[in-house]
């Protein structure tokens, strides 16, 4: 499985354990660098700067040959941390950082001072081409099976699009759950992939128990889309709690969004609200159990160590 991207990050295999909120931490990435893999933590899971340069320092002493590691940033105005973040991710080091929700310029032209690359989440062609433009290392291409906030595009439709006019590697995010979507994933001109919701019910994952449990339990029919997290369409596992509370935005939400003024203000709120409501869920058991998740836990049949989730996909 020797591809641009195992080249790019020397790794075994053209994987990269995505990077999830809440779910990502030290011990899943250890894990995963150690079966050949790359592994990713949003930097957001940290809540100060001094944890976030203790988990680099964390990797980097435990990071093995075949292996590699990187962070997660939100380059948008709505992360308040994203400059120190960067500044610390530049300081300590790692292989690679992601981007999402922004314009990635000023990443990638800190990065590469130091020699770090940077991967672009992208969902349509002229994003992907614009970044490329700005130096990225790679487009992750976000297609309509992913977990959280995914693509409009089919996995083919979009990794054939962006394979075809762009001459970055493309890797394609979302719908993978075993090797067999994996291959079908290269097929299509992906130079690897990113692997989220599998890695949910993993024993080093930072959740509860019920939340493994519930991707093991849950399939592909059960995730849908709802509002009533971020503001923006996003992947849960249909839950009772999910179903009662529905999944559109408030009549006011509805009105106060047709306001330019206001909407930024609204999304914020309603971000927040969100965030507080998923981290409850994720963090301790509760009624209220609002879980995200893609449709690739169709093939999670239990809670199983990283390295043995890992060895799922590439055997």
């Amino acid at each position: 499985m020797n591809t641009r991207l195992t080249q790019l990050l020397d790794v075994k295999y053209p994987i990269i354990q995505a990077p999830m909120f809440l779910v990502s931490n030290v011990a899943m990435v250890t894990e995963a660098m150690k079966g050949g893999i790359a592994g990713c933590i949003p930097a957001l899971n940290y809540r100060t700067l001094e944890e976030l340069r203790a988990a680099i320092r964390e990797l980097k002493a435990n990071k093995v040959e075949g292996g590699a590691f990187g962070f997660n940033l939100i380059v948008n105005k709505s992360n308040l941390k994203y400059k120190e973040q960067l500044r610390v991710l530049c300081e300590e080091g790692c292989d690679f950082i992601i981007t999402s929700l922004g314009s990635p310029e000023e990443t990638i032209k800190q990065a590469h001072k130091v020699g770090i690359k940077v991967f672009c989440d992208v969902t349509d062609l002229r994003f992907a081409q614009k970044v490329e433009q700005l130096g990225a290392d790679a487009a992750i291409a976000v297609n309509n099976e992913a977990g959280g906030h995914r693509g409009d595009l089919s996995p083919q439709e979009l990794t054939s699009l962006l394979n075809a006019n762009l001459n970055i590697p493309v890797i394609s995010a979302g719908g993978v759950g075993r090797k067999t979507d994996i291959d079908k994933m290269l097929s299509y001109g992906a130079e690897g992939v990113s692997v989220g919701s599998p890695f949910i019910a993993s024993i080093e994952a930072g959740v509860t128990d019920e939340y493994k449990q519930a991707c093991v339990d849950y399939g592909a029919e059960d995730i849908i889309m709802t509002e009533r997290i971020s503001g923006t369409p996003c992947t849960v596992i249909n839950t009772p709690y999910v179903q009662k509370i529905g999944t559109k935005q408030t009549w006011i939400e509805q009105i106060l969004n047709k306001n330019r003024k206001l909407k930024k203000w609204v999304k914020m709120i309603r971000f927040s609200i969100g965030m507080k409501a998923t981290e409850k869920a994720a963090k301790k058991a509760t009624y209220k159990t609002v879980w995200v998740a893609g449709p690739s836990i169709e093939h999670t049949n239990e809670i199983l160590p990283v390295k043995d989730i890992v060895a799922k996909l590439v055997d």
